[in-house]
């Protein structure tokens, strides 16, 4: 359920489960905990993470998010592998993101999404708190007032706000998204992984 494509320094991590609207199961979690570590390991340079379908992924699966998916761990060890990766990390949203799905995209390095799509994290609601670095990389990018109108007061974010706000970086149509996220990671990928590695650091 999550694609690979290794295109020598571009790699691409794929939700491949349209049907359940790329909601993540524990499989999910792990299987791209571990693209993320195998593309550190053979020096990608730089990094997609997308969607197939017409939603980038509804948060976790229902059935194992009652069996205590919703708070386990993997979802902070994937945002903290994805933020510490010295690469170029690009979340290429092809539609709506929804709850613990944030913590990926948030820990990306930019975020591209389609028109249409909308952004919410109803934890207030269902009752989990979110994953501890997913309040504070939300805040750094929007600020406080509007983070807390997302994860307190339950607030559906569409596409031309999400842009203003900063938590979007730009907006493609849905398809040139992975083409124009792709054309983001060229000079990355001409580049050596440590000057990659230096610049990112730099920018922290």
């Amino acid at each position: 359920m999550i694609h690979v494509h290794d295109a020598g320094g571009v790699w691409t991590l794929t939700l491949d489960r349209p049907e359940k609207a790329n909601s993540l199961t524990a499989e999910m979690l792990l299987a791209l905990c571990e693209g993320v570590d195998a593309a550190c390991k053979a020096g990608a340079r730089a990094l997609v993470l997308t969607g197939r379908g017409g939603v980038f992924s509804a948060g976790a699966d229902l059935d194992e998010a009652r069996a205590g998916l919703a708070t386990s761990g993997l979802w902070e060890a994937l945002s903290g592998r994805i933020a510490a990766a010295p690469l170029l990390t690009i979340a290429a949203l092809n539609g709506t993101m929804a709850g613990g799905a944030f913590g990926m995209a948030l820990a990306c390095d930019m975020r591209l999404a389609v028109p249409g799509a909308n952004f919410f994290y109803p934890v207030m609601k269902l009752g989990f708190l979110p994953q501890p670095s997913d309040p504070v990389r939300l805040t750094a990018l929007v600020g406080p007032a509007r983070a807390k109108m997302i994860l307190m007061a339950g607030a559906r974010i569409e596409t031309p706000e999400a842009l203003s706000w900063g938590l979007v970086d730009r907006v493609s149509d849905p398809d040139a998204l992975l083409p124009d996220a792709l054309a983001l990671t060229q000079d990355a990928a001409a580049a050596t992984g440590k000057h990659v590695a230096a610049i990112k650091q730099m920018v922290r």
